[in-house]
């Protein structure tokens, strides 16, 4: 198998929108130093750090890394049952593992990314899962889709991004490979188009789209 294929998992694979959401509103009433936030300025930020995250919403900065502590250990008992696959992945995976070789690269924690992908029966079709807690640098920097790469021993020239952010397509284009944006997820169809225009309405159509080049 010549090509790899680097998957985002949320708004590409998976959709934990309810669990993130939940699990924000929580850690903020836990603290109470924050007041009502809405799902809209929760969601516009995923794909970003928890630290990004938390800071966007109003957190004080020398209280993220209490925030982010406190919401892990809540979003790891509520993840896996408000969690799901998005429609075509199951497909996705399976097309996708029969040409290339599969990797993941996610800003959520790798451990409880690898548990998720675990509990769906999936993990086993991937070779490596970069997440957070395994770069200094997080998307769009191109650290995470390189350090996938050099663990699959895989070179640039054979490698796709297939993400659903301005931050999973960034990463790509400084890492030196080639990706396919996704509109199932999280950045809108214009705010992708600022960066590139091949974008496909889920990961079935990014994988086969894949496929079909050379």
């Amino acid at each position: 198998m010549n090509k790899v294929i680097l998957f985002d998992l949320d708004g590409t694979l998976i959709d934990s929108t309810e669990a993130i959401v939940e699990s924000f509103r929580h850690t903020l009433r836990l603290h109470g130093d924050v007041g009502d936030v809405s799902e809209e300025a929760i969601t516009s930020q995923i794909g970003h750090t928890l630290e990004t995250m938390f800071e966007a919403v109003g957190v004080d900065a020398a209280r993220v890394d209490e925030h982010v502590a406190a919401y892990k250990l809540y979003y790891r008992e509520i993840s896996r049952q408000k969690t799901i696959l998005l429609p075509g992945a199951i497909e996705a995976i399976r097309e996708a593992s029969a040409f290339a070789r599969l990797g993941i690269v996610t800003t959520k924690t790798g451990l409880y990314s690898r548990e998720l992908m675990e509990h769906f029966g999936v993990m086993d079709r991937f070779e490596v899962l970069i997440g957070r807690e395994h770069v200094a640098n997080p998307k769009p920097h191109p650290e995470p889709i390189e350090k996938a790469l050099e663990q699959m021993r895989a070179p640039k020239r054979s490698a796709w991004m297939i993400g659903d952010t301005c931050l999973d397509i960034e990463a790509s284009h400084r890492a030196g490979i080639e990706s396919v944006a996704v509109s199932s997820g999280y950045d809108n169809i214009e705010q992708l188009l600022t960066l590139t225009d091949i974008i496909k309405s889920d990961v079935l159509e990014a994988v086969r789209y894949i496929a079909k080049r050379g």
